[in-house]
């Protein structure tokens, strides 16, 4: 059993070690292949296991978020308890919660999607348990966090 699970281990590492090199039927190692050249041309770059599991980042889906108008977001709603946040995609999505002095509860999904510091780059969608909440509720949260927003980067001296 030691002898097959040995030769086994063996097998398999000499089907990776030639996974990393492309091998052509013309002889030499190093020439590329008909297919990797339409590949390169295509703008596919890469057929090796190693770049398939480390999976390149696809530079066009990076979404920067203004720090401002994500920190302003938090503040002005930190009375709705955090369920999920993603700085990279500039998502905060938000339970139930009930603002002080108020009786609706409230739950939030804000969007940052922009690095300015403009009513833009921000998106804020508001459900009571009854429904949506008004455009009007939704309107005054946007202008709250857009106010906080531009108080931090007065205080943060880069106006």
């Amino acid at each position: 059993m030691r002898k097959a699970g040995r030769l086994a281990v063996f097998g398999i590492a000499i089907l990776l070690a030639g996974c990393g090199t492309r091998f052509s039927s013309r002889g030499g190692g190093d020439a590329p292949l008909d297919s990797d050249i339409a590949r390169e041309q295509d703008g596919i770059a890469g057929t090796t296991i190693q770049e398939a599991l480390r999976g390149r980042r696809n530079e066009e889906q990076v979404v920067q978020v203004n720090r401002y108008i994500w920190t302003a977001a938090l503040q002005v709603l930190d009375f709705l308890p955090v369920q999920s946040v993603d700085p990279f995609t500039g998502v905060i999505v938000t339970g139930f919660g009930t603002p002080p002095g108020g009786g609706t509860a409230y739950r939030a999904t804000v969007l940052v999607q922009d690095p300015a510091l403009d009513a833009r780059a921000l998106n804020v969608a508001l459900q009571t348990r009854r429904g949506p909440a008004s455009a009007a509720t939704v309107r005054a949260v946007e202008d709250a966090i857009l106010t906080r927003a531009r108080q931090l980067r007065i205080a943060d001296g880069r106006l």
